[in-house]
């Protein structure tokens, strides 16, 4: 009994040390995964410390080089300034020659229409069937049919594409030689204006000598360019007046330092002894730049002398009033002017020295200095520019109109300036309202245009406003605009500013500037790969068709009031290509059209309230073919320049219909055109289409 007992308490006794030994086991592995848990969440949090250390490092590496890259910035500015009398010894000196056009115009360039129609080959018309004779017979005879019947649609297609290439080249023949005409009478205006600066008149060397500066590439951005001037014909003297840049031109700031401490980039300022001393010297190398881009582009020996006052606009000192404040003057002749070696000179100590010209001693503070002789001073026989009759503003040299268009601005309480003549990005003005809300940044171009201006000039002026980053565009014109550029820049940051209100905005600023009736000096720009016939209403629209598909279609459009057509004559089809008026008319399709109408919508009678286009098969080409291939069918709005404004989608064609109404343009109240889809097919063609709207098919 003793012995059963002890084995019971024995083998109770192994299973408890058993049981102990696996807890044990257990309690030791959850130690060791905490244990290899927090040596986990150790490392992940060094790492951690690491990644924000580095990024830390990283943050300031970035900011001290924004920093540095600041500074490099204010350095290379202080280097333009202090180099600009000698990196603008180097630009070219401006040449009439400059303005010529080279007698070229655009290619002929016929597009599709240039490609012959492929004929049928009588192989590929192979009789099929026909195990007997008489089958054989019938066989052979229907594939000769079919080949005769695509042979002559396509010589009919093949007629109506010379027909098309012929209207076409004839088109292109007479704008060819409208714009060569165009451009020989500027280039003989250009010559005649030669001969006039070679005679010395005053006009002409005035008008002349102001482009030069004006279009003068010596300039850096920022820097005022206005003048006025006048010509002594006796003496052989310009005189003139030439704005300078402010004492803001010199950095207030000689560098920059990014403090860790705060995260903040703090300005070093520039010495006020250094800014002063520098504007003193750029003052000084912007009148003897000046002198030098005049006698440069003196290639005719009028300009025996030249008087230059330096002019900025502040507050005279005197008075506290607003002022033009003189700054510096010198009168140069140029036997004296030849003999300097201007890259080389101290600015300050020829103008005052050699030349014996005045400049202000503290230009920084407007301490003004007298000027040696104005252009209102000089004697008889003296031309002012801007002065006696109003400007004829068509007539106007562009570099000229683009600096009256900047100086309305300033004259409105805004910064402008005109760009430079090349790689400006079609910018003509930059202006800054400085407005803190409602101002910013504004791109200008001015265009001075006799005919109406296209919508893709107002779309290309809002690319360039995207593309700079500017808060506004304005687009300046000597003529108008048409609905579609206002249509366009409807809801968008743009201003449009027309002949008739540019005229009014200049006399309300006490500018100068008329609308008169001479000839432009400068042809009426034309971009166009089909050209427009004399008379074309230069805002019309393009309506190009394109479908998938191999049917032949006939596109139309009808001129209507309500639901009837105006009359036969404002059909305009194939047999009728254009209404009275020349409003509507058929045109070859380029640019990857398969039909073309030209539209001047503004042209249309003014009891027009629709025009509706409408596709049928050509029963000539496709006898037995229905729409039920037409899809994927839109309309290409297009200005009369060929760019894409919009596409307009019309709906698919139907099994057994011949015709389609594609879509109307609807006239609304305010004398705006809306598309308005169709879709109603019509299984009787083209005559039962036309009959639903009044006329009358035998």
């Amino acid at each position: 009994m003793s012995r059963r007992s002890s084995g019971l308490i024995g083998a109770w006794a192994e299973a408890q040390r058993v049981a102990q030994r696996e807890r044990e086991g257990q309690l030791q592995a959850v130690v060791r995964q905490q244990r290899d848990a927090e040596r986990a969440q150790r490392a992940h949090e060094r790492d951690v410390a690491r990644m924000q250390r580095e990024q830390r490092a990283a943050y300031r590496q970035h900011r001290d080089a924004d920093a540095l890259r600041r500074t490099r910035e204010l350095d290379e500015r202080v280097e333009l300034l202090s180099g600009l009398l000698a990196r603008g010894c180097g630009a070219p000196a401006f040449g009439a020659e400059a303005m010529r056009r080279p007698e070229e115009v655009e290619p002929f360039a016929p597009g599709p229409l240039g490609q012959p129609v492929a004929m049928p080959d009588q192989r590929h018309y192979q009789a099929q069937g026909g195990w007997t004779a008489s089958g054989r017979a019938q066989a052979e005879q229907e594939a000769r049919a079919r080949f005769e019947r695509d042979w002559y649609a396509a010589q009919g297609a093949e007629a109506r594409r010379q027909q098309q290439l012929a209207a076409y080249r004839a088109q292109y023949d007479a704008w060819a030689a409208e714009r060569l005409a165009e451009i020989r009478a500027h280039n003989s205006g250009i010559a005649g204006m030669v001969e006039s600066l070679r005679d010395g008149d005053p006009e002409t060397v005035v008008e002349f000598f102001s482009a030069v500066l004006y279009a003068s590439t010596a300039w850096p951005e920022g820097f005022p360019r206005q003048v006025s001037a006048a010509y002594d014909r006796a003496g052989r003297g310009l005189v003139l007046d030439w704005d300078l840049p402010g004492f803001d031109v010199v950095p207030e700031a000689k560098g920059v330092k990014y403090l860790p401490s705060t995260d903040q980039e703090k300005e070093v300022p520039r010495p006020v002894t250094q800014r002063r001393a520098l504007y003193r010297d750029v003052v000084a190398q912007s009148v003897l730049l000046a002198v030098r881009e005049l006698f440069a582009a003196d290639r005719f020996g009028v300009l025996r002398s030249v008087a230059l006052n330096g002019f900025v606009d502040g507050v005279d000192p005197a008075t506290g009033l607003a002022a033009r404040l003189c700054l510096a003057s010198a009168r140069v002749e140029r036997t004296v002017f030849d003999g300097l070696n201007l890259e080389l000179v101290s600015a300050v100590d020829c103008l005052t020295g050699a030349l014996s010209g005045r400049l202000s001693t503290k230009p920084d503070e407007r301490v003004v200095v007298q000027p040696l002789a104005v252009p209102e001073q000089v004697g008889s026989g003296v031309q002012l520019h801007g002065e006696g009759e109003e400007p004829d503003l068509l007539a106007m040299d562009p570099i000229a109109f683009e600096g009256l268009v900047a100086e309305l601005f300033r004259a409105r309480g805004l910064q402008a300036v005109t760009t430079r003549r090349s790689n400006d990005g079609g910018v003509d003005v930059e202006a800054l309202d400085p407005d803190p809300i409602s101002g910013g940044s504004i791109i200008v171009q001015a265009k001075r245009y006799r005919n109406t201006v296209p919508p893709s000039a107002v779309r290309d002026l809002y690319g360039t406003v995207q593309g700079a980053g500017a808060n506004k565009g304005v687009l300046v014109t000597t003529s108008g605009f048409g609905p579609g550029s206002y249509a366009f820049a409807n809801g968008k940051p743009l201003t449009l500013i027309s002949g008739a209100e540019l005229v009014d905005l200049l006399h309300q600023h006490g500018l100068r500037g008329r609308l008169g009736t001479g000839v432009s000096s400068e042809a009426p720009t034309l971009v166009a790969v089909a050209p427009v016939p004399p008379g074309d209403d230069e805002d019309a629209n393009v309506l190009g068709m394109v479908w998938s598909g191999s049917v032949a279609l006939d596109v139309c459009a009808l001129v209507c009031e309500g639901g009837r057509v105006l009359g036969e004559e404002h059909f305009v089809f194939f047999n009728n290509a254009s209404t009275p008026e020349g409003a509507v008319r058929m045109v070859p399709a380029l640019w990857g059209d398969k039909a073309a109408v030209r539209v001047g919508f503004d042209a249309l009678p003014a009891r027009a309230d629709r025009l509706v286009l409408v596709a049928a098969v050509d029963p000539e080409v496709n006898p037995d073919a229905d729409l039920a291939g037409f899809a994927d069918a839109g309309i290409r709005l297009r200005d009369g320049s060929g760019a894409e404004l919009d596409r307009l989608d019309v709906s698919d064609g139907r099994a057994g219909e011949t015709a389609l109404v594609l879509g109307s343009f609807r006239r609304r109240t305010g004398g705006d055109w809306d598309f308005v889809l169709g879709g109603k097919g019509y299984r009787g063609g083209l005559a039962e289409l036309v009959g639903d709207f009044g006329i009358e098919v035998e």
